[in-house]
Protein backbone atom coordinates (compact mmCIF):
# COMPACT_ATOMS: atom_id res chain seq x y z
CA UNK A 1 0.00 0.00 0.00
CA UNK A 2 1.37 3.39 -1.01
CA UNK A 3 1.50 5.78 1.93
CA UNK A 4 0.63 9.46 1.71
CA UNK A 5 4.27 10.22 2.48
CA UNK A 6 5.43 8.22 -0.56
CA UNK A 7 2.61 9.59 -2.67
CA UNK A 8 3.70 13.16 -1.91
CA UNK A 9 7.48 12.69 -2.24
CA UNK A 10 7.64 9.87 -4.77
CA UNK A 11 7.79 6.13 -4.28
CA UNK A 12 11.54 5.71 -4.67
CA UNK A 13 13.88 3.38 -2.80
CA UNK A 14 15.44 6.35 -0.98
CA UNK A 15 12.05 7.63 0.18
CA UNK A 16 11.10 4.12 1.31
CA UNK A 17 14.29 3.87 3.38
CA UNK A 18 13.77 7.30 4.93
CA UNK A 19 10.14 6.48 5.69
CA UNK A 20 11.11 3.22 7.41
CA UNK A 21 13.86 4.89 9.43
CA UNK A 22 11.59 7.79 10.43
CA UNK A 23 8.96 5.39 11.72
CA UNK A 24 11.54 3.76 14.00
CA UNK A 25 13.82 6.75 14.41
CA UNK A 26 14.97 5.86 17.93
CA UNK A 27 16.21 2.42 16.86
CA UNK A 28 19.18 1.26 14.82
CA UNK A 29 19.03 -1.37 12.12
CA UNK A 30 21.22 -3.67 10.08
CA UNK A 31 21.33 -3.33 6.30
CA UNK A 32 19.14 -6.43 6.00
CA UNK A 33 16.59 -4.96 8.43
CA UNK A 34 16.50 -1.68 6.48
CA UNK A 35 16.02 -3.44 3.13
CA UNK A 36 13.24 -5.63 4.53
CA UNK A 37 11.53 -2.78 6.39
CA UNK A 38 11.68 -0.48 3.37
CA UNK A 39 10.44 -3.32 1.14
CA UNK A 40 13.35 -3.04 -1.28
CA UNK A 41 16.05 -5.48 -2.33
CA UNK A 42 19.47 -5.45 -0.72
CA UNK A 43 21.05 -4.73 -4.11
CA UNK A 44 18.86 -1.66 -4.48
CA UNK A 45 19.74 -0.54 -0.96
CA UNK A 46 23.46 -0.93 -1.63
CA UNK A 47 23.05 1.25 -4.74
CA UNK A 48 21.71 4.20 -2.69
CA UNK A 49 23.39 3.51 0.66
CA UNK A 50 26.60 5.48 0.10
CA UNK A 51 24.58 8.56 -0.82
CA UNK A 52 22.51 8.29 2.38
CA UNK A 53 25.72 8.06 4.41
CA UNK A 54 27.60 10.83 2.52
CA UNK A 55 24.69 13.26 2.85
CA UNK A 56 24.51 12.50 6.56
CA UNK A 57 20.87 11.37 6.47
CA UNK A 58 21.80 8.10 8.15
CA UNK A 59 24.69 7.36 10.46
CA UNK A 60 26.43 4.22 11.68
CA UNK A 61 25.73 3.55 15.35
CA UNK A 62 27.45 0.34 16.43
CA UNK A 63 28.60 -3.10 15.40
CA UNK A 64 27.25 -6.42 16.61
CA UNK A 65 29.55 -9.18 15.42
CA UNK A 66 29.99 -8.60 11.70
CA UNK A 67 26.80 -6.54 11.38
CA UNK A 68 26.98 -2.75 11.33
CA UNK A 69 23.90 -0.91 12.52
CA UNK A 70 22.57 2.41 11.26
CA UNK A 71 19.89 4.88 12.19
CA UNK A 72 18.31 8.09 11.00
CA UNK A 73 20.51 11.12 11.73
CA UNK A 74 18.11 13.41 13.56
CA UNK A 75 20.81 16.10 13.73
CA UNK A 76 20.93 16.41 9.92
CA UNK A 77 19.33 19.70 8.79
CA UNK A 78 17.23 18.07 6.06
CA UNK A 79 16.03 15.28 8.37
CA UNK A 80 15.18 17.84 11.09
CA UNK A 81 12.83 19.54 8.62
CA UNK A 82 11.44 16.30 7.22
CA UNK A 83 10.46 14.68 10.55
CA UNK A 84 7.69 17.19 11.43
CA UNK A 85 6.25 16.80 7.92
CA UNK A 86 6.38 13.02 8.25
CA UNK A 87 4.75 13.15 11.68
CA UNK A 88 2.01 15.45 10.41
CA UNK A 89 1.25 13.15 7.48
CA UNK A 90 1.12 10.12 9.80
CA UNK A 91 -1.05 12.03 12.29
CA UNK A 92 -3.44 13.07 9.50
CA UNK A 93 -3.59 9.48 8.26
CA UNK A 94 -4.51 8.21 11.72
CA UNK A 95 -6.97 11.05 12.20
CA UNK A 96 -8.72 10.26 8.91
CA UNK A 97 -8.90 6.52 9.55
CA UNK A 98 -10.09 6.87 13.17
Amino acid sequence: MKTLFRHALGDTPKIRVLEFLMEGRELDYSISDIAEGAEIGRTTLFRIFDDLIKTGMIVPTREIGNAKLYKLNQKNTFIKKLIPIFDEVIFQKKKVSA
